[in-house]
């Protein structure tokens, strides 16, 4: 983050933070203040950014976005000269309000209430609050805002808050009173010294008041305002009040995908380097003279000049022919990798190989098809838009349903940022005959219907139309769950903790099955104790049946019934903290759509799991 050209920076985060805790809209508490991120057009690049290619994953993000074209790029990196062109990222005060650091009491109905004196920026001195004594006082922002579902995020109007049930309008010094120091919204209140108006916070929280008001659109970190009405009834949007540092204040809406071998790997590669430069050729006798260019000549030495305008060609008219879900074209690559016992792909960034299966347990045979070791791997990560108080939420294809709008990150996006992880990882596929015999016995429909019924009781109380978002399938909620075992497993004996270890869940048309894997944005990649466990991973696979068979909360967490509104976990089967749920970090689906019955038999069900024998 940067302030100007001859301060240094307000603030240091990884690169990586920008897209999934502190991108654009994202709010970050500095020493003195508060800020938050600035959109894409006020981060600053250098002149040799680094742009990251990925045609898949630019694909998906144009069809996502509806753009025709997009770039991914790197996040700026700070410059450790004042004499270096300025990079960084913009950002901005907010909230503008602010409580002053002084001790002072207010009695009210014989309660003593902690009260502080809420301040507008403009009438600060230097950063500092002017007390009766016209002495400064230090300052913090104040921990309320308001945003909308859309996004959009302001200041609460403080003096309208709080005379809007009386018809004094007064412009008096406005003071919060605290009864505790917990968070109980009804013990916080807001009071104006001159009129004496006060009133509970609380009454913000209660959505039919609608005491913060209609949203007026305003995007701070982009630095504009739209018009916010609800598509469904076509009236304006309420404000809610949001807590700045609250878990629902800011969800990144992140796409990625794994970087697959393709055909002519070689050739694209080589352009990937020098496109820049090629790109501006208009015909094929133009790139014979760019390719005069000492750096374009060394790296296009292997190609014909015909090849490497078919590719450039390609490029600026159609980057990607494909149009499978991410899913499937991984699971395609992954699964031909297994199709010879001898088979080894190495291209580039992806380098798999075929663990051979010998003397299956009972449990296991039949059901596992192959075990394919990614001794290499590069995941791309981008981010194309944030939510606030709901996250949005992804099909099990990988693909982003829009149900909750997303806030963009800037007003005209021509790229969004992307880093690469570079790891291991360790691929197991399943027999689809195996998987579907399962779905075919009777006990096993019935407790479909029975997670089904959850799933809609979900969708009803978050008022989310059935035909926007679809039940996973009982493949999917079983392979997610028997995922969740084996991170548990695996993390015990591979060096890399449970939070370091991340799945993707095939179940579609292209096959079932799981990866799990490990990156860093390093660019040596990982240390490799991952794939070394693979090698032992129908070892690891019977442990982890057996930590599902018993959960410390059993015949509580057993017995749980989806759709039950006591306990309104309408996304869970038998899965608690103490079994299933692992760190949101390595879950793709938020620790949804569980059910370890489905993956081995338990107290309460015997008869609906996959590996029974």
């Amino acid at each position: 983050m940067i302030k100007s050209n001859n301060e240094p920076p307000a603030g240091e985060i990884r690169q990586s933070q920008l897209l999934s805790t502190y991108g654009p809209g994202a709010m970050v508490d500095l020493p003195k203040h508060s800020v938050i991120i600035g959109g894409l057009g006020h981060w600053l690049f250098d002149r040799k950014y680094k742009k990251i290619q990925e045609e898949r994953l630019e694909t998906a993000v144009c069809r996502i976005l509806g753009l025709s074209k997009v770039e991914l790029r790197e996040p700026p990196t700070s410059n450790n000269t004042h004499l270096e062109i300025k990079t960084g990222i913009r950002t901005f005060i907010f909230p503008n309000w602010f409580l002053g650091q002084i001790e002072e009491k207010w009695l009210s109905n014989g309660k003593e209430y902690r009260t502080r004196p809420l301040i507008p920026s403009k009438h600060l001195t230097g950063g500092k609050y002017l007390d009766r004594n016209r002495k400064k006082q230090s300052v913090v922002p104040v921990r309320f805002v308001q945003a909308c579902i859309n996004g959009h995020i302001s200041d609460v109007d403080w003096p309208k808050f709080v005379h809007q049930q009386s018809s004094c309008q007064c412009s008096g010094q406005l003071w919060f009173d605290e009864g505790d120091t917990s968070s109980n919204f009804a013990e916080i209140f807001v009071r104006c010294e001159s009129c004496g108006a006060r009133r509970p916070l609380a009454d913000a929280t209660i959505a039919d008041l609608k005491a913060l008001g209609n949203c007026h659109g305003e995007r701070i970190w982009i630095r504009d305002r739209e018009e916010c009405i609800s598509p469904e009834t076509g009236k304006p949007v309420a404000n809610r009040l949001l807590v700045r540092s609250a878990s629902n204040a800011y969800f990144p809406q992140q796409i990625s995908v794994i970087s697959l071998p393709q055909k002519d790997q070689e050739l694209r590669e080589a352009v990937n380097n020098v496109y820049e430069i090629i790109s501006c050729a208009e015909n094929i006798d133009e790139l014979v003279i760019y390719r005069r260019v000492g750096q374009v000549k060394s790296s296009l030495k292997h190609f014909s000049d015909q090849q490497i305008w078919q590719e450039v060609e390609r490029r600026k008219n159609n980057p990607s022919q494909e149009n499978k879900a991410i899913k499937t074209s991984e699971i395609e690559t992954l699964l031909s990798s297994g199709k010879n016992m001898d088979s080894q792909q190495s291209q580039g960034d992806f380098f798999a190989r075929n663990q051979v299966i010998e003397n299956l347990d009972k449990q296991l045979k039949g059901k596992l098809e192959s075990i394919i070791l990614v001794d290499r791997l590069r995941e791309v990560v981008a981010q194309i838009g944030f939510t606030r108080f709901e996250p949005a939420i992804a099909d099990i294809d990988g693909e982003l349903k829009l149900d909750v709008k997303p806030a963009p990150l800037d007003s005209e996006i021509k790229w969004v940022p992307a880093i690469e992880n570079r790891g291991e990882g360790i691929f197991i596929s399943f027999f689809s005959e195996a998987i579907e015999q399962w779905l075919a016995r009777e006990a096993v429909q019935q407790r479909g219907k029975a997670l089904n019924k959850g799933f809609l009781e979900w969708l009803g109380r978050r008022g989310i139309k059935p035909e926007k978002f679809s039940f996973p399938g009982l493949p999917y909620i079983m392979l997610h769950s028997l995922s969740h075992l084996l991170i548990t497993r695996l993390s015990l004996e591979c060096g890399y903790c449970a939070s370091a270890i991340r799945e993707r869940i095939y179940s579609g048309d292209g096959g079932y099955g799981i990866l799990l894997y490990t990156g860093s944005p390093s660019s040596e990649g990982t240390l490799g104790g991952l794939v070394q466990q693979g090698e032992r991973i129908t070892e690891h696979l019977i442990n982890a049946l057996e930590l599902g068979k018993l959960c410390s909360n059993d015949p509580v967490c057993a017995s749980h019934r989806p759709d039950s509104s006591y306990e309104e976990r309408f996304l869970h089967g038998a899965a608690c903290h103490g079994c299933l749920l692992i760190a949101e970090t390595s879950c793709e689906r938020r620790n949804e759509f569980l059910d370890r019955s489905l993956v081995i038999n338990t107290i309460e069900q015997d008869d609906v799991d996959f590996f029974s024998i």
